[in-house]
């Protein structure tokens, strides 16, 4: 069987397959639960020495120290190609000015006559940044995350990131992350660095909120340490790619687009929706025609065995089941892609027209590519500039403003039986002052 046979089309599905037809691939949750529950207990327990275990048993590296040394980072510059590093420079820029029209004004409001009530930003103080390494080191994270926290002001900023076997990170993280701004790196991946990052260790200091994606390790260790007081940008699984296409768009730019995303992971999940037959044939027939020539092909069939081509028959059917899927990339490849992208309510990130390749926010337009997934785009947003900021309220009531709330407050207080709110406003109201 050819792989493009083995991508299942799905013709005129009625509504009660719906959520049967958009499950993600599950894991065994109580093998990884218990797996990442003996990491962090392990690196809560015993510091470095539990981090340096693990790295030398998951990959291969016998550490001496975990901090890359400031003479890497040097040197990893003159090891990049120069347009590599312009490329990486103009990116950077680009993600710099799209966080940075997002800084708001803060708000202060007079509710009542002598009470004033505002609320300010203020950055969070500690960032940890994990960045995944592997067969595909994912330097473009490293500046959707350390730039945007530079520009809301965060004082501390350190990343983690899996070494290779002789303990070196790759020079393109190390240049990406000198660029942006990054305090300190350490060379440790895996649940391991997550459990550093909340806990601290000997070596890392712990940080006040954990960014970046992961494979399920990761996300599961992001996850229990976000019920331990230490906050983390959103729950973040395998990648995902929707495609909504019409015979507006040539097949192979379709084909392209749904291998972009396969070749991210075995586990990574596309889907193709349209309402053209043929269009959806012909993507097939290129998709077998593109991917022979992709480095990463073998990883990319194993996620095209989870892909889905689904044919509807109108496209409020389609924006529907869009809706219902929430992608954590929606791209919009059709005649009327503003008109839809109108009509788009739960999506990471959308991807209008096409000319608009996923690739495009994955590098280099600006905005943010860590996103939520496993349908949590129904909740919450990708990271953006509040991401690394909390929201301060504040009030202030004069004589004048606590007379005007005062009796509100007390019969509220009143019916709710809390009778020493009820006497904190009696007690200023009988004083004279």
């Amino acid at each position: 069987m050819t792989i493009s046979e083995e991508m299942k089309i799905i013709k005129y599905p009625e509504k009660r397959q719906w959520d049967a037809l958009l499950e993600r691939p599950a894991e065994d949750p109580d093998q990884l639960n218990e797996s990442v529950t003996a990491i962090l207990d392990d690196v809560r327990k015993n510091g470095d020495y539990a981090v340096r275990k693990y790295t030398r048993a998951l990959d291969g590296a016998d550490l001496d120290g975990l901090e890359i040394p400031e003479k890497a980072i040097i040197e990893a510059e003159s090891l990049l190609d120069a347009s590599l590093k312009q490329a990486i420079q103009q990116a950077a820029g680009n993600i710099e000015r799209f966080h940075e029209a997002q800084k708001g004004k803060d708000v202060r409001v007079e509710v009542a006559p002598g009470m004033n009530c505002w609320q300010k930003s203020v950055p969070i103080d500690s960032i940890g940044i994990y960045v995944p390494g592997g067969t595909a080191p994912l330097f473009s994270s490293v500046l959707m995350m350390a730039v945007p926290a530079r520009v809301a002001g965060c004082k501390n900023v350190v990343l983690t990131t899996p070494p290779d076997a002789e303990g070196n990170i790759d020079p393109a993280i190390l240049y990406s992350a000198a660029l942006a701004g990054v305090d300190k790196i350490y060379r440790v991946g895996g649940a391991q660095a997550i459990a550093a990052m909340a806990y601290g260790t000997e070596t890392i200091s712990r940080v006040d909120k954990i960014f970046g994606p992961g494979n399920q390790f990761v996300t599961r260790a992001k996850q229990m340490v976000s019920m331990e007081g230490v906050a983390i940008d959103m729950p973040a699984g395998p990648s995902e790619l929707l495609v909504v296409a019409d015979d507006t768009t040539p097949p192979d730019y379709i084909a392209a687009d749904l291998l972009s995303q396969a070749e991210h992971g075995p586990d990574s999940q596309v889907l193709l929706l349209s309402t053209d037959e043929r269009l959806i044939n012909q993507t097939r027939e290129q998709v077998e025609e593109l991917i022979p020539s992709l480095p990463r092909r073998e990883v990319a069939r194993k996620a095209l065995e989870s892909c889905k081509l689904i044919l509807l028959k109108t496209r409020e059917e389609i924006m529907e089941m869009v809706n219902a899927y929430a992608p954590e990339h929606l791209l919009l490849a059709v005649k009327d892609a503003e008109e839809l992208a109108g009509m788009v309510r739960n999506a990471g990130s959308v991807f209008v027209g096409s000319f608009t390749p996923e690739s495009l926010g994955d590098y280099s337009s600006g905005t943010n590519h860590v996103l939520p997934t496993n349908g949590t785009a129904k909740a919450y947003s990708g990271v953006n500039l509040d991401s690394f900021t909390k929201k301060i309220t504040f009030q202030q009531a004069n004589r004048k403003g606590l007379e005007a709330m005062g009796e509100i407050t007390m019969k509220m207080a009143d019916a709710e039986g809390l009778e020493a709110h009820r006497k904190a406003v009696e007690i200023r109201l009988n004083t004279k002052i």
